[in-house]
Order: structure tokens, then sequence, then C-alpha cells
């Protein structure tokens, strides 16, 4: 059948946005005369032509050559056609530096000219805030371009750069702006670990019918325990009886955690969910940009990249009104702020359902198990941090024993709070004390346990914790931290062992060298400067060719440098010698993996062949001298055939039997649940 053309209509407005999947829900909610289409993202990059094949003329003001994707020349052509024949263009990329980017590129590369356009944000994919969105239309941000351009190339130069260098001189496949310092971040941790002596240490542990008691004091002191003679003179010090010498009830307030920004969603649903900061921001992705509803589609949450806590007044009134109706007057809370950081852009809101109304439950039956876990996590975190704290009545009783004072705790929940919609995300065990502890003033211990420990080294970086520490630390962005994790990861330069990060050799080493000639750039001091460089130009205080001019006058004469006077890591050798001329054998890199070969390369360019593993089927029944092996065609395609080849010349698509035909003497083979012979000319079948 052949496909009409759609064509737009001479008035019609032509909206463009970042994804497929929200085209078709916001052209619904525009109603007629507007006609939406998707730039499936980025539509230009960085050529990889010119010095260095940086796409970047560094001699001349850092000109960037950007050129189409590949793959994007018919949609580009496409979109122009529609341009050209729209009345008004509006951009409607994603709300950040990255969408504000892909707009520029787009009205750059379809010819849109300046009074034919509008810019709009989206921060939620609902109907109410799109027709709003198109309410308050601007231009295009240059300064967020020229902030993310800058960025762009300054990842450029020195990935490229690095890279190449690292390939040569180590064999590690790539390096970065940003990735290198997380790489450090988790080499530092494990030469902690490494370095990291244990102190023995002791606890006394008084143990009673119906609780037990720590040491903790001794003359109103806090008492360390560092050895066994130590332990020995206070067990001899002790006597009998236990007398209560204190007790002391506090009511404690539990808050609220603030609502989800990007980092704390991608740290908490690795530890509570158990899922990569991947996954996560590939789900959020996808409720933000719309779930079928049966009737609608419509984002579930708002714009889940940010590094801002605050609530619109339009959510918190609305979430305020449904916690009186359902709870009560007593679980309404309050806003949670915090003091904003250097690192904050605040530019979106925090993570949250773009309606109270639209419980987990309720969207349960639209949701993926993933999707459905996902959003109850964002939605309960929004709501709760907009309920009031949860209070505990805390008791502590210290008892005496010749000077030596023994602790006990209690905690009982008073007032659930918060807890009430959020105590399937957090630990709140009640541990209840004895009443006898409350009237009673003495006691004698049925047992006294010492035991001995030894501190622990700090614990290897899982990816929750990777992402604290980058984002504390200034480096990277909300939206890059998963890029981040999962490019040290690909390049294998750390292997995940019980979910927690331990650098691998090529990784160590190429920290190591980085380290030897660019610790001055290569440090988290410098990356998180050069972001607050980014965001200078982002705001129009900086200029994007100053901050570029700085770092490359610096940069490109210190990796000219390492070229040329950074030692070659040697190949690492196998432990054998070369059959040919008895030099040392090594493994090397090549283009298909690591293979074993001379040291004496070129002189003597001895490889060793790999045995291919031979995975035996069955004894061959034709023969009976050779084994049925699996073999593969030169295209990669499997056949099974006899090992005796070519005495034995059986050869067959099939899964061979084990048996011969009856009628022909052939191979019996296993075909669509019936035994078959593998003679095409015999008909034998032996059926089900």
């Amino acid at each position: 059948m052949k496909r009409t053309k759609e064509v737009l209509t001479v008035a019609e407005n032509l909206v463009i946005v970042e994804s497929p999947s929200k085209s078709k829900t916001i052209e619904k909610y525009l109603g007629s005369g507007y006609k939406v289409v998707s730039s499936k993202g980025h539509i230009r990059d960085l050529a990889t032509t010119g010095k260095y094949g940086l796409g970047v003329d560094v001699e001349n003001k850092f000109e960037p050559n950007y050129i189409l994707i590949s793959g994007k020349k018919k949609l580009v052509q496409e979109l122009k056609k529609q341009v050209k024949e729209a009345d008004k263009v509006y951009l409607a990329t994603d709300p950040d530096r990255e969408g504000e980017a892909i707009s520029w590129h787009l009205k750059e590369s379809l010819g849109i000219k300046e009074n034919n356009y509008e810019r709009v944000l989206f921060h939620e994919i609902t109907k109410d805030k799109v027709l709003e969105a198109f309410k308050s239309p601007r231009k295009i941000d240059i300064d967020l371009v020229h902030s993310q351009e800058t960025r762009r190339i300054l990842d450029r130069i020195i990935g490229f750069r690095l890279s190449k260098l690292m390939q040569s001189k180590t064999g590690g496949k790539s390096a970065g702006r940003v990735q290198s310092v997380a790489l450090k971040l988790v080499v530092d941790r494990e030469r902690e670990i490494e370095a990291f002596i244990p102190e023995e240490y002791w606890t006394i542990t008084a143990l009673f019918s119906d609780f037990q008691a720590e040491l903790f004091q001794y003359q109103n002191a806090k008492i360390e325990l560092k050895s066994r003679e130590e332990v020995d003179r206070v067990l001899d010090a002790l006597g009998p009886s236990y007398s209560v010498v204190n007790i002391e009830e506090k009511e404690k307030k539990k808050h609220a955690k603030a609502p989800f920004i990007t980092s704390t969603l991608q740290q908490e649903a690795s530890t509570k969910l158990g899922f990569t900061a991947k996954k996560t921001m590939s789900i959020a992705q996808k409720l933000y940009e719309g779930i079928d509803l049966g009737n609608e589609t419509v984002g579930l949450i708002s714009y889940m990249r940010t590094d801002s806590i605050r609530l619109s007044d339009e959510f918190v009134k609305s979430t305020q009104a449904y916690l009186f109706k359902e709870y009560g007057k007593e679980y309404v809370g309050y806003v949670k702020t915090s003091k904003k950081s250097e690192n904050v852009q605040d530019a979106h809101e925090a993570i949250r359902p773009t309606s109270i109304n639209r419980t987990p439950q309720d969207m349960k039956p639209y949701l993926t198990p993933d999707e459905y876990k996902l959003y109850r996590f964002i939605y309960t975190r929004a709501v709760a941090s907009l309920m009031s704290d949860a209070k505990v009545k805390a008791t502590t009783v210290v008892l005496d024993n010749n000077d030596y004072q023994f602790k006990v705790n209690g905690q009982i929940l008073v007032f659930d709070g918060y807890l009430k919609l959020y105590q399937d995300y957090e630990d709140s065990e009640d541990k209840i004390l004895p009443d006898v502890l409350m009237k009673q003033k003495a006691f004698e211990a049925e047992e006294v346990e010492p035991k001995q420990h030894f501190t622990s080294p700090p614990a290897r970086y899982s990816e929750a914790r990777l992402i604290e520490a980058l984002e504390k630390l200034g480096i990277g962005r909300p939206s890059t931290y998963a890029t981040i994790i999962d490019t040290i990861k690909a390049r294998g330069y750390v292997e995940v062992i019980e979910k927690k990060f331990k650098p691998t050799e090529i990784g160590v080493i190429t920290t190591d060298k980085l380290q030897e000639s660019f610790s001055d750039f290569i440090n988290v001091k410098y990356t998180a400067a050069m972001e607050h460089d980014l965001d200078e130009i982002a705001l129009g205080k900086e200029k994007s060719l100053n901050v570029l001019e700085n770092f490359y006058q610096k940069f490109e004469p210190t990796v000219q440098k390492a070229f040329g006077e950074m030692e070659k890591v040697p190949p690492k050798e196998t432990g054998e010698t070369c059959p040919e001329c008895g030099n040392p054998l090594v493994i090397r890199k090549g283009r298909y993996g690591e293979f074993t070969a001379c040291s004496n390369y070129p002189e003597c360019k001895y490889i060793k062949k790999t045995p291919k593993e031979v995975k035996e089927i069955m004894d061959c029944p034709i023969c009976k001298e050779g084994k049925i092996i699996e073999r593969k065609t030169k295209r990669g395609k499997i056949f099974y055939g006899c090992s005796n080849y070519p005495k034995c010349k059986v050869a067959t698509w099939d899964l061979p039997t084990g048996e011969v035909c009856p009628e022909c003497g052939s191979l019996l083979i296993t075909k669509k649940n019936k035994i078959e012979c593998s003679n095409s000319e015999c008909s034998y079948s032996k059926g089900e």
C-alpha cells in the first residue's frame, strides 16, 4: 500500500521535541493547528577531523566544526521541509543545558529564522503544564548553549588527547575530564584499604534475664579497651551487683527526608531497589515522558535531572490538602528547605509526582514492575517530605558496678508522622525496655561477656556511595553520574565485587600514569573548579573563550611532554619463553582482544596459537573412532561434524541423536521434535 505523505497546512505550528514518545502525547494536548515531531536527541556533534581529530580549531578561537550525526541526514531533510511549510516553529527540547544546546543546533541546522521560532520548556508532561508553557515562550538562552558547548569541547580535547596517550603508553582504552577523577577515587580508596592496619578493641556486655547492658564508662569517663589484659582487669574489678544510677527519658523528633534530586534518587534506588544508576534514569525518563493510562497519556513525574529540593507552591498546597483529608491535621508537615550550595543550579523542582491524585496503586496496572517500584518510591518520598515529624521516646538506663558504668538503650515510636507513609523505606523498629528496669534499683548479671573486635578498613565504593562522593565534591553534574559510572565499568577499569567497585590492574596503571603527568588536571579540586567555570558561563558571568584558552595553554604542553617522556608500561610476561628465539612471551592487546606473542617483536614475530575449545557431543556412531563435535562455519553458524574428518565426513546442521538410520546407515538427527535421517534422500522418521 502506498503511504500518503503528510503535509503541514500553511498556518500550522511545528513543535520539535527530543523524544518520539513525547511527540504524540504533546500533539494531543495542543490539538489542531500543531504538528509535533521529534529530533530523536542530538542531530549534530563535533567532527573528528582537524588537528588531533578534535573537530575544534584550537588555533582559531576554538571554533567548533559540527557535522550531522551518522544516520540523521534523512531526518534533518524531513525536518527542513516541515520547517519551511510551518507558520511558526516551537523548539521544545528538554529543560536543561543539553536540551538548550539541541534547540540551538536545530535552529542552526534547519535554517530557522530568528523571528520565526520560540523556545518552550516543559518541566512535566501534563496537559495543563504543556499548555501553560506555550503561554510564556522565550528565545534560546545562548549562555546556556555556550556552557554546554564549552563542556563538550573540554571533554573532547581532554578525552581525545589523554585517551591517545593512555592507549600508546598503558594499553588503557580511554581517559576523561570526569571519568578519570571518578576512577582515581576508586583507586585511592583501594589503596587506603590495602594500607589499613586493623586495631584490636574489646567490648564487655553484662547479660541479664530480660535485657543486656554495654560497658561504656569508668568513673563517668569514656573507656576504651585495647587488649585482653585490660579486659581482665575490668572483669576482676566487677562485683555481682549492678545498681541503677540514672534513667533518662527524652522525646526526639525524626525529620522526613527531602524529596529526591537526581543524585539522591540514584543513590536510594541503588540501596533500596537494587537499581543501577543507568537503569534508574532510564525508567525515570519513561515516567517523565508519558505513560499510557488508557484514556490519556501523561507524564507521571516532573523532570528528573535536577539538583534542587524545591517544590512548587501548587504541589505543596494540593499535597497538604490531600494529607489533611487522608490522615488528619496532625500529619500535615512543612516544606523542606536547605542552604543552597554553590554547586546547586536550582533550575528545576525536585523530582515529584505530577499529580498527588495519581497514587502508585492506581497507576500500577499501567506500569511494568520496575516502573511501579520507582514511581512508588518517588511518589512516597515527595509526599512524605511534606508530612509531620515522627516522634520517638528514647530511654537510657545507666547501671553502675564499682565505678564501671553500663548502658541500656530503648526507643518507642510515639507518633509515626511521615513514617506512616515512608516506613517501607526506612528502618524504624521499637526497642522496648522491660518494666523491671524502671522499678527495680539493683540487678545481678547472669553472665559477663567480653568480645574481641578489630577495626575495619574503609569500605569500597558502591554505586550509591560513589555518586554521593561525586556530588559532594562537585564533580560532574546530576545528568552525568550514570554515564561516568557506566564508562569506567565498560572500559574495564573497575570490576564489581559484591556490588562494590574494585579497580582492575589496568585501572590502577591508568590512574598512576595520569597522576604522573596530569595531577594538576585530574584531581577533585581542578575538576570542581571547572564545573564552577561552566556554571559562570551559563550565567553570563564568564566567557567561554577565556576558559578554553586558560585551560589549553597549560594542558597541551603537558600532553606533548608526556608523549615524549612518559615511559611505556611493558607488556605482562606469561612466564613462558618463545620457542623460536628464547625471549619471554608476553600478553599483548590487539584489535580482537589479548593474545600471547614474543617480547622481541618485530625481530621475532612468533604468536602463540590458542587452542580452540572443542565441545564434544557424543561418540561418532558412523566411524566409531572420532567424536561428534560442535563446529562453526566461517560466518559463525554452528554445525555438527566428526573429529575424524576428512576420514569421516559426517556433518549436519541439526543435533545428532547418536544413532544411525536403520534404512540407509546415515546419522539420525533431532528436527522439529522428530527424529529423522540426516540423508535428504532417505525418508526415515521415528515420529514424536
